[in-house]
């Protein structure tokens, strides 16, 4: 027994010896031993000079709604606890984008789509390129997650909400037709390259020419930024950027000699559709078609009125 045990006994406290004698006394004595005891006094030792901390002893309260006692803390451990599982948050992981993909990926599949186009539509909308589903169906935008149809009634560039399996109709109905800057399928657009988009800068420009439409709208900012590559032979800058109606020098499609001459198609930029994409939310998009919405209807109706003005 370390000496410092007798400073903890207490002043009173008998030594080794006193103890041998106390106890042979008693063992013969009528009387009982007196409430002082060893046990404990070793038990206050340990208790004072243990390495590990004695745990405490939990607070109790009582519930208001029931008059119940339990334990403070209970009701945090409940929490923590009642599922099984860890409660703390969890970082949403971000989902990856494919890379580049090479043509051969999905050279056995049979792009179906096509373009929906005629001569003087109002608009051209421009996007990027087929995604599966709709290489393998053959109508533009069928993905249930892109947002295109519903931004085009939303918007009120048609009058009611339209099905994909339209797209080649929308000439005919409503003066509108459809186009990409890439023909080729894949599963998102991170799967082209610049420089395959870039390429389709200039069909882009002669189906334009030919067509001679109103205006074009380009569906989605990448698509924009190639246009501005091949025209400006630099990429574009963020205060350059800016979406809805692009300044008049850059019209599309224009034929600048002999007498076919043209001054080319307004060009809108709106957003993309997809629903893949990130960034902007749904109510930011509408407001950005909105306004091209707006001059198409417009445009409808003043054409509506100057075909009907010769029958009056």
């Amino acid at each position: 027994m370390p000496s410092s045990v007798s400073h903890h006994r207490g002043r009173d406290s008998p030594s080794s010896g006193e103890k041998s004698s106390a106890l042979a006394t008693l063992e013969g004595s009528p009387h009982q031993p007196s409430t002082t005891n060893f046990d404990g006094l070793f038990d206050q030792y340990r208790s004072e000079h243990t390495s590990s901390p004695t745990p405490r002893k939990s607070a109790m309260k009582v519930s208001r709604a029931d008059q119940q006692i339990e334990p403070s803390g209970a009701k945090h451990k409940r929490k923590s606890t009642a599922s099984g599982q860890n409660t703390s948050p969890v970082k949403k992981v971000k989902r990856a984008s494919s890379g580049y993909a090479s043509p051969t990926k999905y050279a056995h599949l049979v792009n179906k789509l096509t373009d929906s186009l005629a001569p003087n539509l109002i608009c051209v909308f421009i996007g990027l390129n087929p995604g599966i589903r709709t290489a393998t169906t053959g109508h533009a935008y069928n993905h249930p997650s892109n947002l295109f149809w519903k931004l085009l009634h939303k918007s009120k560039c048609t009058p009611r909400l339209c099905r994909a399996e339209e797209d080649g109709d929308m000439p005919k109905l409503y003066n509108l037709g459809l186009t990409n800057i890439v023909s080729r399928p894949t599963k998102d657009g991170s799967e082209l390259s610049k420089a395959e988009m870039d390429a389709g800068v200039a069909d882009l420009e002669a189906k334009v020419a030919l067509q001679r439409p109103e205006a074009v709208a380009i569906v989605g900012k990448s698509i924009w930024e190639s246009i501005w590559r091949v025209r400006h032979g630099t990429n574009i800058k963020k205060d350059q950027f800016k979406y809805g109606w692009q300044d008049d020098t850059e019209r599309m499609g224009v034929i600048e000699t002999g007498d076919a001459s043209w001054p080319g198609a307004r060009l809108f930029v709106a957003t993309t559709t997809s629903g893949l994409a990130a960034g902007m939310r749904l109510h930011e998009k509408e407001q950005i078609w909105k306004e091209l919405g707006d001059w198409v209807a417009k445009r409808r109706a003043e054409r509506n009125d100057e075909e009907a003005a010769p029958n009056s």
